[in-house]
């Protein structure tokens, strides 16, 4: 059901791309292609960085930032040294790249994190905001996004920090089945599974 996949709980609703762990939820893959397909006329090779991420993946990769096995990053791109702060602190870091366990988008198998490998020429993809940037190897990648994503029913919901998520120019979220997740996630959902 939607609350089950909304959560991370279930892949039943997720196609995988060939012997690759990517998938997408199938509901959006012919748009998808569409859209991988126009932007390779204009040179661009869209390809996806992170697409469903389950309950459990999203679990490890909290931990591990919680633990300090991965490093936090703030928002100018610093390391957050994790030994100078509380608890609520570290979680606040967190939070500000990273989703709940049961609250990332992800989960949804709609949204999508995606770069050009094209266009990274010697480069290894950080997925960081700079990357994305006017002077940065996916400038090309963002500003043909930010013109052409819509007509395939896509939108960025980060696309600048409104005091919750940093920026992620990366993140695209396909509009009719992101509404229909958004709406059957809530605080007491969430609450009663974590």
């Amino acid at each position: 059901d939607t609350l089950t996949q909304a959560l991370g709980l279930t892949d039943k609703h997720i196609h995988y791309f060939n012997d690759s762990a990517v998938g997408i939820h199938h509901l959006m893959l012919l748009d998808y292609q569409r859209l991988v397909n126009d932007a390779a006329k204009a040179d661009i090779e869209i390809t996806i960085a992170s697409g469903f991420r389950s309950f459990e993946r999203q679990h490890l990769i909290w931990n591990n930032k919680f633990t300090g096995k991965t490093p936090i990053k703030d928002a100018n791109d610093n390391v957050v040294d994790i030994t100078r702060l509380t608890e609520l602190e570290i979680v606040k870091a967190i939070l500000l790249f990273s989703a709940l366990p049961g609250a990332s988008r992800h989960h949804w198998g709609c949204d999508i994190d995606v770069y050009a490998p094209n266009l990274l020429g010697n480069n290894t993809l950080q997925l960081e905001p700079w990357e994305y940037a006017n002077s940065g190897p996916m400038a090309k990648l963002f500003s043909w996004l930010k013109i052409n994503a819509g007509s395939y029913g896509f939108y960025f919901p980060y696309d600048m920090y409104r005091g919750g998520v940093a920026a992620e120019p990366w993140h695209l979220s396909y509009t009719p089945l992101a509404k229909e997740y958004q709406s059957s996630l809530t605080l007491d959902n969430l609450h009663n599974l974590l």
